[in-house]
């Protein structure tokens, strides 16, 4: 489709074109508050742990360095992929590298934790949040978890040029209630590379 090959040039470009430890908002040298909340729900070492979107992010270089031995990580951007890869080295063959867009994803796999930080508030047409979840729903295992930061109400309205949903506890609680029982959600300032704050929402849920 159309808007699916727009989707991943818009990606592809930005990882093409930018510094991501400068020139991009979202960077973090250090994702102090995903690995917090990922060693907050107690899951094994050995537990499946997918980050979605994780692209060029220090997530899984943490998650490594903690001692975790079945991570993937999944993008959309093959350039994204290709940087975190570049920058881990040898260690980059520990982690499965997914290329693909979170609403094609069909793995055969299930997740015991599935963290996403910032992917899906990109998506704004109802099909698309639906799909998300209906995705999430079926590939965490029972029992397993959904780590999910977005931006929150007082949080851009846009990212990296395209249209955000903002969310408030109350709106994300509402998306994911069908399959997810919600353990908490807190809002932190996120300091980006240019020195300005943006508002996020992170939200802690468990597969029923």
């Amino acid at each position: 489709m159309a808007k699916d090959k727009a989707k991943k040039q818009h990606w592809e470009e930005i990882y093409s074109s930018k510094d991501t430890t400068c020139e991009v908002s979202w960077y973090q040298d250090n994702p102090r508050i995903s690995i917090d909340q990922i060693l907050s729900t107690g899951i094994d070492r050995n537990a499946r742990i997918i980050d979605i979107g994780g692209g060029d992010s220090r997530v899984v270089d943490q998650l490594l360095a903690l001692g975790f031995e079945d991570l993937s990580v999944l993008d959309i951007s093959l350039k994204s992929l290709q940087k975190a890869q570049k920058r881990l080295g040898d260690k980059a063959k520990q982690v499965t590298w997914i290329e693909s867009d979170i609403l094609q994803f069909n793995p055969k796999l299930h997740y015991d934790l599935w963290h996403d930080r910032a992917t899906f508030h990109f998506f704004t047409d109802q099909r698309d949040i639906t799909r998300y979840t209906k995705i999430a729903g079926r590939f965490i295992k029972p029992n397993g978890y959904l780590i999910i930061s977005t931006f929150s109400l007082n949080g851009p309205k846009k990212c990296s040029g395209l249209d955000v949903t903002q969310y408030s506890e109350d709106s994300i609680k509402q998306v994911f209630e069908k399959d997810f029982i919600h353990v908490k959600s807190f809002k932190k300032e996120h300091i980006t590379p240019f020195k300005t704050n943006q508002s996020f929402l992170f939200t802690i849920f468990r597969r029923k």
